[in-house]
């Protein structure tokens, strides 16, 4: 007897190989039928036998293809309709896609196997790849995803390439970018002539999968020197490419965590400790980021003989977006690179490498985006479109389709202007993908009134707005991961600088509650003054005038041992005369603070340096005290601590051994507060997040000193501002269920 059933199949389950597969899994159980891309997932009919057909139904999320991600499997009974064999339909579009876009994948073994096979037509051919692998995010244009609609569709199949697209039984089968020497784009110069000049020294622009990289020697200290000083990027670390595994074993301490990160999927930088010395490469950094080759170009580029270990970094200067498009990377890379290496293939959208770490609480992402984006991270409860427009710093933003939170690549920093470009475009490319009108979305957006995110949402005329202050999407961010929309916890958020409910900066806030019910702040950082706003965040000395202040003696710390410049002198006397400084309880601006008084006076070079350096030398010292951190009503007071290190700083203690109590002291003031509110509201899961919670020595401390307590952090979405636009979404979604 004859049954059907009618399945759709949501998740990553297009451009992954998903539509032969299933093709290859009926007609193994002779099983008819059809399987074809619809704009929310897959649907197939199939008919035959029960048996068979249960078969084919456990077979179907059991052998699915290692790049699908199968997240839910309708199946329904439904009228057989008499079909003989099992087809592959052509994709159908009746509504607006929500289907989940692929994110970009690392070239696969049997493709890198063809791609060093003198016999096989696609030998030492730079843009090889099959339904398993190759890029798919950066070659969108608009869904559903067929050739037609990718960068590749100006290059026609040959009969050799058509045969294997259209064959349902070959890896190839609709592999979208499938090409050959014959008929597909090509790299100019040759891969070998690169590879030689890398080995002598030089800095190549190379064009990737998401974008232009800067590559040269990680081995040769002058020629990095020289990249940071053409790329004006004077301390910031820079990734290094290892041509394999043992490559990287030989620079960096790889955990089993670490290691599977590293060989994943996504292919992203993995940041490690260092057992090499690189100089020039992470400068004063204890941790190396390394990664391993991803597409057919990195290999074919070891094989030529570059170097083993490449420094490859984003082509830009300092603080610009990733320069992806021909005409743009040679004009803004002019004088930086010695030689370009470029494909003909245009790149969509401009995709930066990804950045993790094995944290203490399980991977962490630190940057989300190849690999990653634009993947969803989680069903949100409501049907409606949302359009959360994140912050300013390490901007992201989230698109809710069908509830489905659809979270961007990285884009940067918005006070830059081809950042800020970036921004909108990303946001109407993912809005013309997925069909959405911005003007007709619920738009939520930081309730910083001055941030240029939040200026382009109220440009949004006719959209329906909503604020969310920007440490409750830190925590919202948390527990949107895990759809806990009724789960209590305290929520503890750690930053730099975020926008306070009363106008002034919060960073070391303490919030109860629950995504359905709110958040209340309980707790915070005793308020100090922030002298020069911005300024202090680029000079700790500056910062560190501000909490000093409120300190009833302090010595000569213009003298020895301390050494602060001028700018400290400066600072103090605007907080004595009351101008230009701004109320803040920011954490963030206390690790500064701190770096200050144990060494760190000069000024930054990127965000988050001088608590970087803070952690770094803090490793060095195993010491196990800590300084005073109490609680005083509803703050943590900061100045008995602060006192305590300026005296141990007087008499000579290690610098390294004051680093290390004072993180010592966060955590176990963190951890007391915590508990107690916990106690005191019958709680029993803690969130952290927030910029801070990036530091894996703090988060070392706590996990040691809160073990009866759930801990939930980050993992689908940083922790920093990249990971804000998700839980600006959440609470969009739960304030306005029902509209």
């Amino acid at each position: 007897m004859t049954s059907a059933r009618s399945i759709h199949v949501r998740g990553v389950v297009q451009g992954v190989g998903f539509r032969p597969f299933v093709f290859r899994l009926a007609r193994e159980r002779s099983l008819a039928g059809w399987v074809s891309n619809a704009e929310d997932g897959v649907r197939i009919h199939v008919e035959g036998a029960e048996e068979p057909l249960a078969a084919f139904l456990s077979d179907l999320t059991a052998q699915s293809p290692p790049a699908a991600l199968i997240l839910s499997l309708d199946v329904e009974p439904c009228q057989p309709a008499g079909l003989r064999d099992f087809t592959i339909r052509e994709s159908r579009r009746n509504g607006r896609p929500s289907a989940r876009i692929s994110p970009d994948l690392p070239v696969c073994d049997e493709c890198v196997g063809e791609l060093f096979d003198p016999s096989d037509r696609r030998y030492l051919y730079p843009y090889i790849n099959c339904a398993n692998c190759g890029p798919r995010y950066s070659v969108i244009e608009c869904l559903p995803y067929d050739r037609g609609n990718t960068t590749m569709r100006q290059w026609a199949l040959d009969q050799f390439c058509a045969a294997q697209y259209n064959d349902p039984c070959d890896r190839r089968f609709h592999a979208q970018p499938v090409a050959c020497p014959a008929c597909g784009p090509r790299y100019e110069p040759a891969v070998e002539e690169i590879a030689g000049l890398l080995k002598a020294g030089a800095i190549v622009a190379i064009k990737g999968i998401g974008g232009y990289h800067l590559s040269c020697d990680a081995r040769n200290a002058e020629t990095v020197r020289a990249l940071r000083k053409r790329k004006f990027r004077k301390e910031k670390p820079f990734a290094v490419m290892a041509a394999n595994v043992a490559a990287a074993r030989s620079i960096v301490e790889l955990s089993s965590n670490a290691e599977m990160l590293l060989t994943s999927a996504a292919r992203p930088i993995v940041l490690a400790p260092a057992i090499a010395d690189l100089p020039e490469v992470a400068p004063a950094n204890r941790e190396l980021g390394v990664m391993l080759p991803y597409a057919p170009l990195h290999h074919l580029l070891f094989a030529a003989g570059a170097p083993l270990l490449l420094v490859m970094t984003s082509a830009n200067r300092s603080s610009e977006p990733i320069a992806y498009q021909d005409e743009d990377a040679r004009e803004r890379l002019s004088g930086i690179a010695d030689a370009f290496l470029v494909g003909q293939r245009p790149i969509a959208r401009r995709v930066d490498d990804s950045l993790v770490r094995a944290g203490v609480f399980g991977p962490v992402i630190l940057r989300r985006s190849r690999g990653y984006a634009p993947g969803a991270v989680a069903t949100l409860p409501r049907d409606r479109p949302v359009l959360a427009v994140g912050a300013d710093l390490k901007n992201a933003i989230t698109l809710v389709v069908g509830g489905q939170a659809f979270v961007s690549q990285h884009i940067g920093d918005l006070d830059h202007y081809e950042s800020l470009k970036s921004f909108r475009q990303t946001i109407a490319d993912l809005a013309a993908m997925y069909d959405i009108d911005v003007k007709e979305t619920l738009v939520a957006h930081d309730a910083h009134p001055q941030y240029a995110s939040t200026a382009y949402a109220l440009d949004l005329h006719g959209a329906r707005r909503v604020a969310v202050q920007h440490h409750r999407a830190h925590i919202a961010s948390v527990l949107a991961e895990r759809e806990a929309w009724d789960t209590r916890v305290v929520g503890v958020s750690f930053d730099g600088t975020g926008y306070g409910d009363d106008g002034t900066i919060w960073g070391g806030e303490f919030f109860t509650g629950s995504m359905r019910e709110g958040f209340e702040r309980v707790l915070h950082l005793r308020p100090a003054m922030l002298p020069g706003g911005d300024a202090a965040a680029r000079h700790p000395v500056q910062c560190a005038a501000g909490f000093l202040a409120q300190l009833s003696s302090l010595p000569d710390l213009t003298g020895p041992p301390f050494h602060f410049p001028a700018r400290y002198r400066n600072g103090a006397q605007l907080v004595q005369k009351g101008l230009r400084t701004f109320q803040t309880t920011s954490v963030g601006r206390l690790f500064d603070a701190v770096a200050a008084l144990v060494g760190f006076t000069r000024e930054t070079t990127f965000e988050g340096q001088a608590a970087m350096w803070l952690e770094h030398i803090a490793q060095a010292d195993a010491s196990s005290g800590r300084y005073p951190f109490p609680i005083a009503g509803e703050t943590l007071d900061f100045r008995p601590l602060l006192e305590a290190v300026v005296h141990d700083r007087q008499r000579g203690r290690e610098p390294a051994a004051i680093a290390r109590g004072f993180h010592r002291s966060v955590a176990a003031a963190l951890c007391e507060s915590a508990s107690r509110l916990c106690e005191a509201h019958s709680i029993d899961t803690v969130a952290l997040s927030g910029g801070v919670f990036q530091n894996e020595l703090l988060l070392s401390d706590i996990k040691l000193l809160l073990p009866r307590v759930k801990i939930w952090t980050n993992a689908a979405v940083p922790p920093n501002d990249g990971g804000i636009s998700l839980g600006q979404a959440a609470i969009a979604c739960m304030n306005f269920l029902s509209q």
